[in-house]
């Protein structure tokens, strides 16, 4: 990763659809993420269907690719960032339960779009936090859950 220091980053693991990365990259635009890392299969841009729906927001948000997400996460760990990976898990905290993390370096991670989040990664994040969700369905869309979650982290 590159040594310049940001302080809210958000990792997409694996995320199968160019509109899912691109619609996460304008909520980054909008709540003050600063970069977008994108690990496993996740599609980077240049692609016309990621601009297509981040709409601008490819060219005001830092963004990179890293192959490996543990490799990644060590480095963000060993550089101070606190880890949160979004899941519905029996450890996770509700998203309005978020702390304001003004004066800290966090790293959000969201997963792929079926699987969700590994559980390797959920055992090493600082928080695992989660959306209730009252319907049928058990989770939202991932661009709809990160701009949920990254709006918390500005409260």
């Amino acid at each position: 990763m590159h040594n310049m220091t940001y302080s809210k980053i958000i990792v997409l693991d694996s995320i199968r659809s160019m509109q899912n990365v691109g619609a996460i990259m304008r909520n980054c635009d909008g709540s003050w993420f600063e970069k977008i890392i994108m690990c496993g299969h996740t599609p980077c841009i240049p692609r016309n269907d990621i601009k297509k729906t981040a709409l601008g927001s490819e060219k005001t948000i830092d963004w990179e690719y890293y192959e490996d997400i543990f490799e990644l996460l060590h480095e963000l760990r060993a550089d101070w960032y606190l880890i949160y990976a979004v899941e519905c898990d029996e450890r996770s905290i509700d998203y309005k339960e978020v702390p304001s993390v003004w004066d800290e370096k966090i790293c959000l991670v969201m997963g792929n779009e079926i699987h969700g989040v590994d559980p390797k990664i959920l055992d090493i994040s600082d928080k695992i936090i989660s959306i209730k969700m009252v319907g049928k369905k058990e989770s939202l869309n991932v661009s709809v859950a990160a701009g949920i979650v990254m709006y918390a982290f500005v409260k």
